[in-house]
């Protein structure tokens, strides 16, 4: 009987903690910009903006030193690719230069006066590719749009000078040997399929972060922290404010988790083979993992901006080390440890192999084993770190009622 009635106090504390946590969320307005407005909107901006998946038309300005039929083939050929777009011939290399530090071109093409010399010669010519390396896409359009004619019109005219008597022999000469480009797991080899899963998952962290901390903060500045301590007193007290708190947070984020994983890459046609009865399993304890990560933080850090400051600091490098920007293997060791810190790193990790590459929850044990741990940690920390803060707010209501008595003998 004591059992059963230990546990109804247990459950009618858990559900007061709940309760006044989902009023507190709904009166202020910053935790609900970053517990509703950003998980819905930020991932159909981010998926919007790359919805193209690849850079298509990028401008490139033309030196032709040769001013022969094959430099014009070259271009023409350049022009008609869907990636590149001559939009201008320049005189010389200055003239090019120009336009492009003013940013007007992404490329330039030079091809050099004894171009159709040297492949008349039957010499090896050569054409000169400068690209913009600050942006990657940009600089991958423009120099295989150059390399891919460029072994095309190699292939024909080896072919024409070959002297073969049939189309199979050319075809042999110009491909001794025959091969097959299959990209796997990203099928269009588009950069929205490539980074938007990690993005995500990494928005479920920081949004969740961003608004534990919002609303810790503001327990802070009101002295909220003192309603906890009746319920503090009861045998397990900090549990039951960890787990009404948790619950709080679990119901509202177990939709948006659903929406952010399950719903936005069907909408925008990226990659998702994965089943969802993996990606549940997989995501329980990465949302878990997530809420006592926020609630521990939110603990740490004393004024409610600062959160704010902290989570734009983090997110950049969260996303490089989680192994997706940037090969795992090539991370640095001491790195590779403070990512293990966060629950992003194993999440990102996880849900790329199951909703990419088709993986099931068997392929991702290691990461689904450390999400656990995460979470078990995390969940005694923020345990301790709320008796920490419910010790604070008695010492403060003993000292404010020390002080009331002083005054009040005083008057006396």
């Amino acid at each position: 009987m004591y059992i059963f009635r230990n546990a109804y106090e247990a459950l009618k504390d858990c559900c007061f903690i709940w309760w006044d946590e989902m009023k507190q969320m709904v009166k202020d307005e910053g935790v609900l910009i970053f517990f509703i407005l950003v998980p819905l909107a930020y991932p159909l901006l981010y998926s919007w903006i790359y919805n193209n998946e690849v850079v298509r038309e990028v401008p490139v300005v033309v030196v032709d030193d040769s001013h022969s039929s094959l430099s014009r083939q070259f271009i023409r050929q350049c022009d008609a690719s869907p990636d590149v777009k001559v939009i201008a011939h320049a005189a010389d290399m200055d003239e090019a230069k120009s336009l492009m530090s003013r940013q007007v071109v992404r490329g330039i093409y030079h091809i050099p006066s004894d171009f159709d010399v040297k492949v008349n010669r039957m010499e090896q010519a050569t054409i000169g590719v400068y690209c913009d390396m600050s942006l990657m896409l940009a600089y991958k359009a423009v120099f295989q749009t150059a390399q891919t004619v460029s072994m095309q019109m190699g292939a024909q005219i080896q072919t024409a000078l070959g002297g073969h008597y049939t189309s199979r022999e050319e075809q042999i000469a110009a491909q001794p040997l025959a091969f097959e480009e299959v990209p796997i797991f990203n099928p269009t080899g588009g950069y929205g399929s490539f980074i938007l899963p990690a993005v995500l998952i990494l928005i479920i962290q920081q949004t969740l972060v961003l608004g534990i901390g919002l609303s810790a903060g503001t327990a802070r500045e009101r002295n909220r922290y003192r309603n906890l301590i009746p319920i503090s007193r009861h045998y397990n007290g900090m549990f039951r404010i960890v787990g009404g708190k948790a619950m709080a947070y679990f119901m509202l984020y177990a939709v948006l988790t659903a929406y952010l994983t399950l719903l936005v890459p069907r909408m925008f046609s990226f990659t998702a083979i994965g089943r969802w009865q993996d990606l549940t399993l997989f995501l329980l304890p990465y949302l878990l993992d997530c809420i006592f990560f926020g609630m521990v933080v939110s603990c740490m850090i004393r004024y409610r901006e600062n959160v704010m400051l902290l989570i734009v600091f983090v997110s950049v490098p969260l996303l490089f080390l989680s192994g997706v920007s940037w090969p795992q293997s090539s991370i640095p060791g001491f790195w590779q440890g403070v990512s293990w810190l966060f629950p992003s790193t194993f999440g990102v990790r996880g849900y790329v192999r199951i909703n990419e590459m088709g993986g099931t929850l068997s392929d991702v044990l290691p990461e689904y084993y450390a999400l656990w741990i995460q979470g078990l940690v995390y969940f005694i920390l923020a345990c301790l770190v709320y008796r920490y803060q419910i010790w604070l707010a008695r010492r403060d209501a003993r000292e404010r009622l020390a002080s009331i008595r002083e005054h009040s003998d005083r008057q006396d």
